[in-house]
């Protein structure tokens, strides 16, 4: 019989473990990383067990009576072992779910998928399971992503860019510059989109200092310019991910970050990752499409997979 039971700090080691084991979890899912921001959230994350062994675990949130999957993170559903849980394993875990949700005064279920792309093996029970149990839709997401087992390359626009930055002399390079590169991100959405970077930079450090070698800046510099640059999250063996990406006036006329982004491109390649993700594309949970945006990640390479959201009422 499959229990439901709540997390608690002393299942930190346990927890972590199940991620590692799964075959959707990535670092984003591993305590140090999801309690860095425990102030603003409840956490109510779940694990499935069969006896003492853990079939999955659920990174979430409580909030007015609604169970999240989870708040303080871009997808987050049932991490799922890679042996012992077919699809009818997790029939029974969402049912499981469901009764402990309405024994804890739990009304409604926003569960965020991890995307397939993520997956190190096939991992979508959950998906079925929420079909059969009423979910619905509610929430569809477009990013762009770059296929690295064949991938379809620049543009030629983008390859006339990646020409006029090499004469202009920019120079690529992993930077510790984050305090300087904060301040350039901050005030380019500041200028350009009216917003500020979801994490300060305090946290950002924070986080690369538990995980150097997940999350990584990369900067694009003339003469000791900043010119560009890019924060990469990095999932071994599947996905490379882009975000925190911002041009100085400068370094948009010398193209900084067309370089930049062909060179992490080959390089991810070369390193075996998968997929090269630039994340979405979207505002208003997914109703407003930044089309500008999308033909930019496009005419890198990219195309579209989606980022889904399912809503379940108890």
């Amino acid at each position: 019989m499959i229990e439901i039971a709540r997390y608690n700090a002393g299942d930190e080691r346990q927890w972590d473990a199940a991620v590692e084991a799964s075959r959707n979890g990535t670092f984003l899912h591993r305590r140090a990383f999801m309690d860095y921001h425990s102030d603003r959230f409840t956490d109510h994350s779940l694990l499935a067990l069969d006896g003492e062994r853990v079939l999955a675990v659920l990174p979430a949130c409580e909030r007015d009576g609604m169970l999240l999957s989870h708040g303080g993170l871009t997808y987050g559903g049932w991490l799922m072992a890679t042996r012992g849980v077919d699809a009818a394993v997790m029939v029974d875990v969402v049912a499981a779910m469901q009764d402990y949700m309405r024994g804890h005064g739990l009304k409604q279920l926003l569960y965020k998928a991890v995307p397939h792309i993520y997956h190190r093996y096939p991992a979508e029970e959950d998906l079925y399971a929420l079909h059969a149990a009423g979910a619905q839709l509610v929430e569809c997401n477009i990013s762009t992503t770059i296929d690295l087992r064949d991938p379809v390359g620049l543009d030629r626009g983008n390859r006339r860019g990646v020409n006029v930055a090499r004469r202009e002399g920019v120079v690529l390079a992993e930077s510790d510059q984050w305090d300087e590169y904060w301040h350039l991100l901050g005030r380019v959405l500041a200028e350009r989109h009216d917003a500020q970077p979801v994490h300060s930079v305090d946290e950002i450090k924070l986080l690369h200092s538990r995980f150097p070698h997940n999350i990584v800046l990369y900067t694009a510099t003339r003469q000791g310019e900043m010119l560009a640059g890019v924060v990469m999250f990095f999932m071994p063996g599947t996905v490379a991910h882009a975000q925190y990406i911002a041009a100085s006036d400068e370094g948009r006329r010398t193209h900084a970050l067309t370089l930049l982004f062909a060179d992490l491109i080959d390089d991810c390649r070369e390193r075996g990752f998968r997929y090269f993700d630039f994340g979405i594309s979207n505002e208003d949970h997914g109703r407003y499409l930044n089309r500008g945006l999308v033909e930019q990640k496009s005419r890198l390479g990219g195309r579209g997979i989606t980022y889904n959201t399912y809503n379940l009422t108890i």
